[in-house]
């Protein structure tokens, strides 16, 4: 475990199990579900690399080869690989001090055919913490690429998510996308209704600034800035759960297999990379009334 502090914020890193996030806080507040369990979605926060969320049946054509890969979700018969490589392999520490520390996983090739180096950062400072994942091509053919961050939140009574976005994607019932619902302008996610309102576990696109989550009970609230090229929003909040996840993410879903021009899919040449990042900063409410969407300032 590697342990970050400044000012009023802590950060507990947990490289061993998928370079993830134990733990981040705030006046001594979980601002993330602190890691409650021996499994990699037990933690607080996990990087998502070099893809986000499901590919159908591992199953995709790339530069004239075809490319299978197995199932991964850990402890579940999900047809489905998802979440990239990064989350279920150790990571190796770079570099750490008392308010940063970076991490590194090298994929030398495999199921997935283009080795890959992939770096994350964390800087922590008294204004919040910001988060760093970058990939680079290490194959010397391109490589499709995407990056991603899979945070948990606590769902407390009357937790709000506010994200105003212009399309959701409706989805199979086992989280594949069929058909993109687009409003003429970015709209609240729910209209400020809490959450466990309503289940699902979905992509949004077209997001408009930041991101916030309100506990009106706790008097706290956290301001999410994803990088632009983090215009995804994956939503999960599955029934009765005592977690849900906002997750910025650089693609749709099966992103892949899509022949949309506006799926976020990034092709990588042979050494290049792409970088991506979040700040996070958390603030007191009163009573919720603060409702606005301030994005994060840049530390």
């Amino acid at each position: 475990m590697l342990e970050l502090e400044a000012g009023e914020y802590r950060l507990v890193l947990d490289p061993e199990r998928g370079g993830s996030v134990a733990r981040f806080d705030w006046r001594g507040e979980a601002l993330m579900r602190p890691t409650c369990g021996p499994s990699i979605v037990d933690t607080a926060c996990f990087p998502l690399v070099p893809f986000s969320n499901r590919i159908a049946h591992g199953r995709f054509a790339a530069s004239g080869r075809q490319v299978g890969i197995a199932p991964n979700m850990p402890d579940s018969d999900h047809p489905h690989p998802l979440h990239g490589f990064g989350w279920l392999t150790e990571w190796q520490v770079v570099s750490q001090d008392a308010c940063s520390a970076a991490l590194e996983h090298v994929y030398p090739g495999g199921e997935w055919p283009w080795p890959y180096r992939a770096v994350q950062s964390f800087s922590l400072r008294p204004a919040g913490l910001t988060m760093t994942l970058a990939l680079q091509n290490l194959a010397e053919s391109p490589m499709p690429a995407g990056l991603g961050f899979h945070p948990y939140f606590l769902r407390a009574p009357g937790t709000l998510y506010r994200g105003l976005h212009r399309g959701e994607w409706q989805n199979s019932d086992d989280c594949l996308p069929l058909a993109l619902e687009e409003k003429a302008h970015p709209a609240d996610w729910w209209d400020g209704q809490a959450i466990g309102s309503r289940a699902v576990d979905t992509v949004y696109t077209g997001r408009e600034g930041g991101l916030r989550i309100e506990w009106p009970r706790r008097g706290i609230a956290l301001a999410i800035e994803p990088s632009e090229n983090l215009g995804f929003t994956v939503v999960f909040t599955p029934p009765g759960a005592e977690y849900f996840c906002v997750e910025p993410v650089s693609h749709m879903t099966d992103a892949v297999n899509s022949s949309r021009g506006d799926s976020g899919l990034a092709w990588l040449e042979p050494s290049a990379s792409m970088i991506a990042h979040m700040t996070l900063r958390a603030e007191e409410i009163d009573g919720g009334t603060k409702n606005q969407m301030n994005a994060a300032p840049a530390l």
